[in-house]
C-alpha cells in the first residue's frame, strides 16, 4: 500500500493546480491587452480570453482612397493584441504546470 499514499498526494496536487489554473483562466477575462499598428495609429484591445473589446483608429490614419492601408493597420494591430493575450495566458497558467510533464498541458 506505499503507492496509495503516494498517488492520493498526487491527485490532491492536481486538484489544487486546476483549481489554481481555474482562478486565473477567470482572472484572465477580465484582463485588458492592447495591440497596436502603425506607430499607434490603430489600437486593438482584448480580453485575455481573446475576446475583442475595443478597436480605436486615429482619424489622421483614415484616407478614403486607401481603405486598404486601414484595413492592414488593424488586422496588424489585432494580431499583435492576440499574440499578446497568448503570452499572458501561457505565462498565468504555465507557472502552475512548471516542472510537470502532462501531455497536452501547455
Amino acid at each position: 500500500m506505499r503507492g496509495g499514499g503516494n498517488m492520493q498526494q498526487m491527485m490532491k496536487q492536481m486538484q489544487k493546480m486546476q483549481k489554481k489554473m481555474a482562478e486565473e483562466q477567470e482572472k484572465l477575462k477580465e484582463e485588458k491587452i492592447e495591440g497596436t499598428a502603425g506607430g499607434g495609429m490603430v489600437t486593438v484591445v482584448v480580453s485575455g480570453h481573446k475576446e475583442i473589446l475595443d478597436v480605436i483608429i486615429k482619424e489622421d490614419v483614415v484616407d478614403p482612397e486607401d481603405i486598404e492601408m486601414l484595413q492592414d493597420l488593424v488586422l496588424a494591430a489585432t494580431n499583435d493584441a492576440l499574440t499578446k493575450a497568448d503570452d499572458v495566458t501561457a505565462d498565468r497558467l504555465g507557472k502552475h504546470t512548471k516542472g510537470l510533464n502532462i501531455p497536452g498541458m501547455m
